[in-house]
């Protein structure tokens, strides 16, 4: 599975986004879950929202209400749209997939797959 996101950008305080995260590859059908990850300078990366295969999603406390994970699964696409953004989202957005990659001796093996990041960039 590769990811590629998009969408990201400079945007003034209170303005709005939507990344992208399309995969590919033929283990894209074995995605067990998609989650979008952030990290700004001199920080720690970051969870911020997910959504699994069934379609249940979930969002850090710092982004809900503002921050909403959905998908177009006809084109392999999670997107993350974000409202009302903040300079503290100032950030790399990056994507993150969970690929089953399970065998008859290990049903629960999964692996993880990154993107290469988009910047977010939230002027005051």
């Amino acid at each position: 599975v590769q990811l590629a996101e998009s969408g990201g950008g400079l945007v003034q305080s209170g303005g709005s986004l939507r990344l992208s995260c399309v995969a590919s590859g033929r283990s894209a059908f074995n995605i067990k879950a998609v989650g979008w990850y952030r990290q700004a300078p001199g920080k720690e990366r970051e969870w911020v929202a997910s959504i699994t295969s069934g379609g249940i999603t979930n969002a850090a406390d710092s982004v809900k209400g503002r921050f909403a994970i959905s998908r177009d699964i006809a084109e392999n696409t999670v997107y993350l749209q974000m409202n009302s953004l903040k300079p503290e989202d100032t950030a790399v957005y990056y994507c993150n997939a969970v690929v089953s990659t399970a065998t008859i001796e290990n049903p629960a093996a999964t692996l993880e797959v990154w993107g290469q990041g988009t910047l977010v960039t939230v002027s005051p």
